[in-house]
């Protein structure tokens, strides 16, 4: 079975944890290291010999062209992460058609290739962006990757699929949820970033165990390049919670991914969504 692996390609200062401490006008004030973390994460994935999907911010992409070329020079796919981490549940729709169409032609400019798939910032496409999906599919993109269908403080959307879905009847559009597993009942996060720091290693495996043996389907694994930074820069004045969720962790998410890269198959989020929208259903169902 092989599993989608993804990166969402964001700095240290652009996570949802610090908007309200960091402001968006003060981004190009500060130490840029997504360069560095993205070309480590680059030389993991050559010696597993695994290919993997880029979600990143137009943002980042304007500043790093050469950045991007590398990605898809060693086989990647780079797709969308819209273009500053703004959520999408805090667009109306004009606002979300303009924000995603910058980052798509900023990436394509950067790195030379056709855009086809995106990811939601903070996966913030729910049940209060119905137009979401009908917007994606006027833009021609092929998949998004933005839904966890669980329940969380910052994102959730409980009620979505677990596994591929069709948003819009009559549309060729799939969203693929990132990986939950079950137990007792309960739907479990486990598809990556933080829960994939905190947690030990062997919730992992045997939550993409479960998904690929029992149910069948293609993990879909996330984490960011600032998770492999335990020397990034503390950000004072930040909610205790914030920073506890941010920095657990940070040196040991590196050897962990070495082992997961490993231990499961892994590919190209487009090529997983070519592959499930033969067997995918519609929301309604």
């Amino acid at each position: 079975m092989v599993n989608g692996l993804s990166v969402d390609v964001e700095d240290w200062f652009q996570v949802g944890a610090f908007e309200k401490v960091i402001a968006r006008g003060d981004w190009d004030d500060l130490a840029l290291r997504v360069e560095d973390n993205v070309l480590r994460i680059l030389d993991l994935f050559a010696e597993a010999e695994v290919k993997a999907t880029f979600f990143t911010l137009g943002w980042v992409a304007e500043r790093n062209g050469a950045l991007m070329r590398r990605i898809v020079d060693a086989g990647h796919e780079l797709a969308s992460h819209g273009y500053d981490h703004a959520r999408v549940f805090t667009f109306d729709r004009k606002q979300f058609a303009d924000d995603i169409r910058r980052a798509r032609e900023t990436l394509e400019d950067a790195g030379g290739v056709a855009v086809t798939g995106y990811r939601a910032p903070s996966f913030s496409i729910d049940q209060r962006t119905p137009w979401a999906y009908l917007e994606l599919a006027e833009q021609g993109y092929a998949y998004s990757s933005s839904v966890a269908p669980i329940v969380h403080d910052h994102y959730g959307w409980r009620e979505a699929p677990r596994f591929a879905f069709h948003p819009l009847a009559g549309a060729d559009l799939v969203e693929i949820p990132v990986t939950t597993a079950t137990f007792a009942g309960k739907r479990l996060a486990a598809g990556g970033g933080g829960f994939f720091r905190v947690l030990p290693y062997a919730f992992s495996r045997w939550a993409i165990r479960q998904v690929n043996r029992r149910d069948g389907r293609p993990a879909v694994f996330y984490f960011h390049p600032w998770e492999i930074d335990p020397d990034q820069p503390r950000v004072p004045g930040a909610p205790l919670k914030s920073r506890l969720r941010h920095y657990t962790n940070l040196e040991r998410m590196a050897p962990k991914l070495r082992d997961l890269v490993r231990e499961f198959a892994w590919g190209r989020m487009d090529e997983i969504a070519q592959r499930e929208a033969a067997r995918v259903v519609p929301l309604a169902a």
